[in-house]
């Protein structure tokens, strides 16, 4: 065989396997028969030519190509080396997608398979949102009110230093040193106040003691008072009531010298009468004693008075 010869042949399988193996990086096996499917997206997020195609984690396929079409969507060519069977109206998603790791795509079946995907077919997209887009949702609102946050402490800062002029600061010093004085004098205090008890301490117990006897004392006579028979008592002025309430009612009914005196008119009208009579007499003894009362040494005989009285 002539050089040239060999030299084209091997030429010809260098550049065949370049092909081969340029193919193969792309995801393409050309001795592989695979399915073709497309889809279509506003943003691949980052999606790369030779991303793996999974179905339930479990690699299928890769992303072999990616281009813009006329109304500035991308077009994205899916080729699934696997012959598993899906619906056409599986879902094509864009998923993952990190600090370090790219993006990635997943098959999601789903349960309809009264029609199945054919090769060519374009399926439904979506994306997913990464980890980067999560974190920044997340942080999105925090960050608002982090920023609210930090301007209130502003305000509030500013207010502060408003509030607390020179003046104002004076007197929170002279404030905190009068309050450090009567902490002093407090402490002082109750130094004192610890060395008289301690001085006075058998005095204080004495009066303990005192007072502990004193109460014992008042115990000792609350329970003799409760000893004592009120029953017997609260006999005795019933029977008393009962004694009273018969005396009332013989006087009521005239019974005894006092009944009679109270009931009976005649026998009032005649101690009446007679108590009139006494006391004429009397007043007639204190005008004419002599018509009473004489007394003669010669044995005169007694000289008639005629009566004074009108």
């Amino acid at each position: 065989m002539k050089k040239e010869l060999k030299v084209g042949i091997l030429a010809i399988v260098a550049v065949g396997l370049l092909i081969f193996g340029y193919n193969f990086l792309k995801g393409n096996n050309l001795f592989n028969s695979s399915r073709v499917f497309y889809a279509v997206y506003d943003n691949v997020e980052g999606l790369s030519p030779s991303a793996p195609i999974t179905i339930n984690g479990y690699q299928v396929g890769t992303v072999t190509e990616i281009k813009f079409i006329d109304s500035g969507k991308l077009l994205v060519k899916l080729n699934i080396n696997n012959d598993f069977q899906f619906s056409n109206k599986s879902v094509a998603q864009i998923y993952g997608g990190g600090l370090i790791g790219g993006k990635s795509m997943q098959i999601n079946l789903d349960d309809d398979l009264t029609e199945l995907a054919q090769s060519g077919d374009t399926l439904q997209s979506s994306v997913e949102e990464g980890l980067i887009e999560l974190v920044n949702e997340k942080l999105t609102p925090l960050k608002e009110k982090i920023s609210n946050a930090v301007v209130e402490v502003d305000t509030l800062v500013s207010s502060i230093n408003y509030v607390l002029d020179i003046e104002t600061r004076d007197n929170l010093k002279g404030s905190v040193q009068n309050l450090n004085q009567i902490l002093v004098s407090l402490k002082s205090s109750s130094s004192k106040i610890g060395g008289l008890l301690d001085s006075n301490k058998e005095k204080i117990n004495s009066s303990i003691d005192k007072f502990s006897q004193t109460a014992e004392n008042f115990s000792t006579l609350s329970d003799s008072l409760s000893q004592i028979e009120f029953g017997r008592i609260a006999d005795n002025a019933d029977k008393t009531m009962l004694n009273l309430n018969e005396i009332s009612a013989k006087l009521n009914q005239g019974e005894g010298s006092l009944g009679k005196l109270i009931n009976d008119d005649q026998m009032y009208q005649n101690l009446e009468n007679a108590t009139k009579e006494m006391e004429e007499l009397l007043r007639d003894l204190k005008l004419n004693p002599k018509r009473y009362v004489h007394f003669s040494v010669f044995g005169k005989k007694n000289k008639e008075y005629e009566n004074t009285e009108d």
